[in-house]
């Protein structure tokens, strides 16, 4: 695995995030969607499944999915899975924290 350092530090991430609203971040060339929630941090693919939408410009719910803002479609931030199984799964992205920053694996 390929880990890409998106932030300097777990300081710089929560001050350049806000938690619950999904930010688009450019991995090397992939775009990712990433929501920090609490101390956590999940990154999916930020292209919706169902019909290409940027996942970005979506929200996130009170059940820990993004929710796209198209057709509501909605992906578990943990998994990727959408919740009715309507369309495939996103890909979905570990996150790691070091003490020299902040990291997706590709």
């Amino acid at each position: 695995m390929n880990w890409v350092k998106i932030f300097n530090s777990l300081q710089e991430a929560q001050s350049r995030l806000t938690e619950n609203k999904p930010q688009l971040v450019v991995a090397g060339s992939i775009r990712i969607c990433l929501v920090m929630r609490g101390d956590q941090f999940f990154a999916v693919s930020n292209r919706c499944t169902h019909n290409g939408e940027s996942l970005s410009k979506g929200r996130v719910n009170f059940s820990n999915e993004i929710v796209c803002p198209w057709h509501g479609y909605q992906f578990d931030l943990r998994t990727g899975r959408e919740y009715r199984q309507r369309s495939a799964d996103l890909e979905t992205f570990p996150v790691k924290i070091e003490a020299d920053g902040v990291y997706i694996g590709m």
